[in-house]
């Protein structure tokens, strides 16, 4: 018996954050019966479905990379009506976002229904880390950039120190070990500049190398087989 939402990411539905929010909201069954229980349990030898869907635990384990481009949210649904990064996706497969990128922002995403790898790349335990490139404008100095290499207090409390390179006048390359919502835009905010421009150019140590914006690619067994080793 394992917890009903790691079994739902298992599958390929969504991760196991989004899985939650599917139990309590009472769009869950386990043998016809409704379950908003965050703590139950269930096998995959009973009927779970999801919005009436019987959830299925043989699929195949997809690993998708996309280069985001701009004006593409990413989610699986938007009620908005505003483009997904699914758009971009020509697979068979029911994959979803691993983490997020705001709307204007663009770079490195990737996408799978493997539900345990998912988790464990955006849990704060394994500190993965993301690499950013951000144009930005106002007064850029080191001793602004000091504070961020230092950890600068945000809304939502202190950030670990960040790694940054000035690359430019302008430009400034970042690399960060958490997820918070929007934390580089928060972060440049915080001493006074503002980001026109941002790129995610690595992530758990994968590269956008030959990857055209807007284009995706299927990771190599061995990419797969060193991010689970980098987890394990």
């Amino acid at each position: 018996m394992e917890r009903l939402q790691k079994l739902i990411a298992r599958a390929g539905i969504c991760s196991r954050r989004e899985a939650e929010k599917l139990i309590s909201a009472g769009r869950v069954t386990v043998d016809g019966k409704i379950i908003r229980e965050l703590g139950a349990k269930a096998s995959t030898n009973q009927k779970i479905r999801v919005d009436g869907k019987l959830l299925h635990f043989d699929a195949d384990k997809i690993y998708l990379m996309l280069n985001k481009p701009r004006g593409y949210v990413c989610t699986v649904h938007d009620e908005r009506g505003r483009k997904t990064i699914l758009d971009l996706i020509d697979t068979s497969e029911r994959v979803y976002p691993v983490g997020r990128l705001d709307l204007n922002s663009e770079g490195l995403i990737l996408l799978t229904n493997d539900g345990d790898l998912t988790n464990a790349l955006i849990h704060p335990r394994f500190e993965v880390s993301k690499t950013y490139r951000a144009k930005v404008s106002g007064e850029v100095t080191e001793e602004r950039l000091d504070r961020l290499r230092a950890g600068i207090e945000l809304d939502d409390g202190l950030t670990a120190p960040a790694e940054v390179f000035w690359l430019d006048k302008d430009l400034v390359e970042v690399t960060i070990h958490e997820g918070r919502n929007r934390q580089v835009r928060r972060m440049f905010a915080a001493i006074g500049c503002d980001v026109k421009r941002l790129r995610r150019i690595k992530f758990a140590g994968l590269t956008l190398d030959g990857l055209k914006v807007g284009t995706f690619r299927t990771l190599t067994a061995e990419e797969v087989a060193r991010l689970k080793g980098d987890l394990s």
